[in-house]
Order: C-alpha cells, then sequence, then structure tokens
C-alpha cells in the first residue's frame, strides 16, 4: 500500500517546511530566503515522504517490524540520512543555477545545526500525520473542528467488507497467522478506499467498515469502484496471497446509504460514532452474502440514486427480511463484466434519476 498526499495537504506542507527554511535563513544570516527555503524543501520532503510509504517502502516496512527502542533509534538514522542526501541535492541545484556563491564543500555539507533543525520541523508534522493515520482522514479534520461536539444528521453510504473462511483459516494457521493475515488484507483494502476518498471507520474482527459522506459515494459510483477496486488489487496479487499466507482472501461486501447521526462519544478516547439503522441494515444485508451466495450486495435503496459504471451489472434478487428492520429490503447483486440487466428494474430507475 501506498499513502499518497492530496494536493492540499501536499501544498500546505510543502508551505509550512519552506516557510521554516526562510525563518532559519532570517534568523541565522540575516537574508537568503530563497536559498533556506530551497534547503528546506530538499531537506524535510523526503523525510515526509518516507514517513508516507511514497519512498523507500521496504525499509519502513523492516524498520517498523523492529522492537519500539530498535526502531526509533533506526528511524532517526534513516531521517539523518535522507536529510544528508536532500542538503547535498539543494546544494548542487544551488550552486549549478549559481544563487549560491559558497564554495562546494560549504554549499554540500550540512552543519549540525541545520540537520537538528530540520528533523525539529519535521518531528510535529511527523507526528501530526501519524495521529490523522490513526484516526483516519475524515475523523482527524472532525475531531479537530469539532463538527461533531453535538449530533449531527447527515447521509451516509456505508460498505461493509467481510473476510469469508477466516474461522477455518485460524484453525489450520493458527490466530497469530491469522492477524498477520488481516492486517496485510487490511493494509491492501485502504489504498483502494483512499484512492476513492473513503474513509475507513472501523475494524471488526475480520470485518472492515467504510464510510462516505452520500454526495461523495453516489459521485461517479465511487462506492462502487472502491468494491472492485479492492476485489481486482486482492485478484492481482493471488499468487503472492498462496505464496505467503496459502489462500487467497474472499470477500463478501455490502453497500447501503441513508441517513444516520454522527456523534463525538468518549472522555478518555474520543471516537465519531454513527447511530441509526442505515448501519444496521448494512451489516445485515452484508450477512445476506452467505445466504444469497452472491460476492457483493447493494441495497435497492441506494442503487437507484446512482448510476452503475459500465463495467458492473446487476442482478435482482427481490425483497428480503432484515433482521431489526419493519419492512424487507429491497436487494440487488453486482457483478463485474458489463452493462447492467436490460430488464433490471433498478436501470429504469437509474435513467429515470439521471435525467
Amino acid at each position: 500500500m501506498r499513502w499518497r498526499f492530496s494536493t492540499l495537504e501536499f501544498i500546505l506542507l510543502l508551505l509550512v517546511v519552506a516557510g521554516s527554511g526562510v525563518a532559519y535563513a532570517w534568523v541565522v544570516y540575516g537574508d537568503g530566503a530563497l536559498i533556506g527555503a530551497t534547503y528546506a524543501v530538499f531537506i524535510c520532503m523526503p523525510v515526509l515522504a518516507f514517513e508516507r510509504h511514497i519512498i523507500l517502502r521496504r525499509l519502513y516496512r523492516t524498520i517498523h517490524s523492529f522492537p519500539t527502542p530498535a526502531f526509533l533509534l533506526s528511524s532517526v538514522a534513516v531521517y539523518f540520512a535522507v536529510e544528508n542526501l536532500g542538503f547535498v541535492a539543494a546544494g548542487m541545484a544551488l550552486k549549478l543555477t549559481g544563487v549560491l556563491q559558497q564554495s562546494w564543500s560549504d554549499a554540500m555539507v550540512p552543519s549540525f545545526n541545520a540537520l537538528i533543525y530540520a528533523l525539529v520541523v519535521s518531528g510535529p508534522i511527523i507526528f501530526v500525520l501519524r495521529v490523522r493515520e490513526l484516526l483516519g482522514r475524515d475523523v482527524f479534520l472532525s475531531l479537530l473542528t469539532g463538527r461533531y461536539r453535538k449530533p449531527v444528521q447527515e447521509e451516509r453510504v456505508f460498505l461493509f467488507v467481510d473476510v469469508a473462511g477466516s474461522t477455518s483459516y485460524a484453525e489450520r494457521f493458527g490466530d497469530l497467522k491469522m492477524q498477520e493475515y488481516l492486517g496485510k488484507l487490511f493494509a491492501e483494502v485502504a489504498d483502494p478506499v483512499l484512492r476513492y476518498r473513503g474513509s475507513i471507520d472501523d475494524y471488526i474482527g475480520d470485518a472492515a467498515v467504510i464510510t462516505w459522506s452520500f454526495d461523495r459515494a453516489v459521485a461517479d459510483a465511487a462506492c462502487i469502484r472502491c468494491v472492485f477496486d479492492i476485489l481486482d488489487q486482492v485478484e492481482a496479487s493471488a499468487a503472492r496471497w498462496r505464496k505467503v499466507y496459502g489462500e487467497v482472501p474472499r470477500l463478501r461486501a455490502a453497500l447501503h446509504g441513508g441517513t444516520i447521526v454522527a456523534a463525538e462519544i468518549g472522555v478518555d478516547r474520543h471516537k465519531i460514532t454513527y447511530f441509526g439503522d442505515t448501519v444496521n441494515t448494512t451489516a445485515r444485508l452484508e450477512g445476506l452474502c452467505r445466504t444469497l451466495d452472491r460476492q457483493v450486495l447493494i441495497s435497492a435503496d441506494l442503487l437507484r440514486r446512482l448510476r452503475l459504471p459500465a463495467f458492473v451489472k446487476s442482478e435482482d434478487l427481490g425483497e428480503h427480511e432484515v433482521k431489526g428492520r419493519g419492512q424487507k429490503l429491497g436487494v440487488f447483486a453486482l457483478h463485474a463484466g458489463g452493462p447492467p440487466l436490460p430488464n433490471s428494474r433498478i436501470e429504469i430507475a437509474t435513467a429515470d434519476h439521471s435525467g
């Protein structure tokens, strides 16, 4: 999995880092804003790129598997190494363009103070990015802005992704192997979720709960595209899954949307929680995947409010009783491989909705 900077996030980080370089140049030398900004960007941005799994990804995974003391020492060593390389690159660029008049050695050999300052600048940014990663992008911003300190009613779409056969896998390979298996799988799930601007709300045993604001989910059927992107990504890595874990994950997925109440709860640990029938119905719908022997299900309520991608077809499975719901739920299966079936009721409804 590769974590990405959004355009806005990248611009903000670039401005903060460049600004720190300008400040350093003014405080230490009294001028040299362009030089300071250039050194700061070349030194700090690669450190942040390393932390976001954009460069040296294998090294990142390796040191994160170390015990905490070794992990901390290894991280600092990598930061210093990356900073030195960045300083050399910045000095070379500034010398070759004629901006810097110092000798080559002064331009390309960093002082200890400069490296420490780069760590001081990078450290808080890395901390914020890790907290954001821990909480999730949307939850982090919501907690930061206090959006859900009072309960808010809104429309959201939920996707439940469950691993079929996880119990038998644990019996065959053990709980530790099972957790490693799930950790790797959920890491792969995260990339398509980010790509389609969703948010992983929670992990419940062997299931991941993903959510979107309603507008984001239905725009270009992002929630449906996300499901099939996840399935395609797992299938593309099938040989590696068999080699490392003994089998390829078999996933079941369910999509449903509607009105929920979102609120910030907790005292010692805060969390954004979603309440309402929509969440429960999505969970029950995922349970129908096994009963109906289908991999991807979507409620008729949600499907009629979006346009299916051309590569996805729908299969009408009728209405079904859902525990805890007073009325039956219209259910459709989704399959990759072509346009919606010509006799699908939802195809007509979708056409009407699109105008």
